[in-house]
């Protein structure tokens, strides 16, 4: 019997992580086991975008080599996460009419209604951008809110409401032909928080609603969950590595020594506690404000029971939880999942996305699924859906 076997290839600014994961059947169900993992220091990426195509090729090879010795295999095809600053989510509306004589909405009006939506993006947004996801967040017939799926009820008008989540296409581009420079096929794209929220998120989280916060070395991305669905996404750019920074200036330390501080592994005691806490806090406090107002801007702020999710490299910051507590007077707490790979060092959290990959690798045969098929070279056709997103 052939191994299910799928690969997840994260390239962020700081690492670049692949997780190889195997779909082991049990009596219970199916469930996905990490055989291999490997990692690299990402070369040639700012805030998300390839500066140098050659230097990430060689760091993605690196990782893939790791992960290849660990799990025993070659790997020739892979998931791909989308990140960075180019990374974006918008809310269009749109507005069909129905086309059967009988009144009774199919799949076809449903499917018309979505790619109006995406043709009324605003010009200035949709230039240079590719759809990655587009996920119906509401439906109404006649002006009447739906609840769950539009097809086989009666009306004369359906309306929708749709989350784009898109990214610059040139950057997605570059990326999808470094991992070919590498010698890997890229099987299917997906935005990095979704693919995080995956593994970070409980049904019960994204139901109640929640925020989940990829905290990575440059960049914060955010994405809203509520009755299961996202419902905003957006990128900011600040991350872990401004602590780090501020922590060398503000103490005169190594980049190493600061580094070490900020995850309350130093052992050095000769400074104040109160100091360090002090400019931690301070960049956290940053960071905070920034989500506070994107939440603010949605009508979400101190409005998501199941509060704010950690993830990322930079969940390890000493006292982050309290201080995204107190900035946005929500519960807070780290994202804590089951993996029992070889991380070499680096805090289960930071593998989020890569493992999410996997998992999407596992649902591509199940439809709705999730993503875009790259392989299809289509523009911006919405080809996928996300079947525990559906209203």
């Amino acid at each position: 019997m052939a191994r299910n076997i799928t690969v997840g290839i994260d390239v962020g600014t700081h690492t670049v992580k692949v997780v190889v994961a195997e779909l082991v059947r049990s009596k219970e169900k199916p469930f996905p086991k990490i055989i291999g993992t490997g990692y690299a220091e990402s070369k040639g990426m700012r805030h998300g975008y390839i500066m140098s195509s050659a230097d990430v090729a060689r760091s993605i090879k690196q990782a893939c080599r790791q992960a290849e010795k660990t799990a025993g295999i070659e790997i020739k095809r892979a998931f791909l996460s989308i990140g960075g600053l180019g990374l974006t989510g918008t809310i269009s509306q749109s507005s069909v009419i129905v086309s059967r004589g009988d009144s009774e909405i199919t799949d076809l009006d449903v499917k018309k209604s979505l790619e109006t939506s995406e043709t009324d993006l605003p010009s200035a947004f949709a230039l240079n951008r590719k759809v990655v996801h587009a996920i119906p967040i509401s439906y109404k017939i006649d002006g009447k809110i739906v609840l769950g799926r539009p097809q086989g009820m009666k009306g004369m008008k359906l309306e929708s409401r749709t989350l784009f989540i898109t990214c610059l296409e040139q950057h997605l581009n570059d990326l999808i032909q470094t991992l070919g420079d590498a010698g890997i096929e890229v099987d299917d794209v997906m935005a990095s928080p979704i693919a995080a929220g995956l593994v970070s998120l409980s049904k019960t989280q994204k139901i109640a609603g929640c925020v989940l916060a990829n905290i990575g070395a440059e960049t914060v991305s955010i994405v809203v969950y509520e009755n299961n669905i996202p419902i905003s996404l957006e990128v900011f750019p600040i991350g872990s590595v401004d602590i780090t920074h501020d922590l060398a200036l503000g103490l005169k330390v190594s980049l190493e020594e600061a580094e070490a501080l900020k995850i309350g592994n130093a052992t050095d005691a000769s400074f104040s506690k109160k100091k360090l806490e002090e400019i931690i806090d301070a960049r956290l406090s940053d960071i905070f404000e920034l989500i506070e107002s994107h939440l603010k801007k949605i009508g979400r702020n101190s409005l998501l029971p199941a509060g704010i999710i950690l993830t990322g490299g930079g969940a390890g910051v000493a006292g982050i939880e309290e201080s995204a507590k107190y900035s946005l007077k929500l519960p807070a707490k780290t994202a804590h999942f089951p993996f029992e790979g070889d991380t070499r060092g680096l805090r289960s959290e930071s593998w989020a996305v890569a493992y999410g990959l996997c998992i999407l690798g596992f649902t591509q045969g199940d439809e709705p699924s999730i993503g875009i098929k790259i392989a299809s070279k289509t523009k911006s056709k919405i080809l996928a859906w996300i079947k525990q997103f559906l209203p």
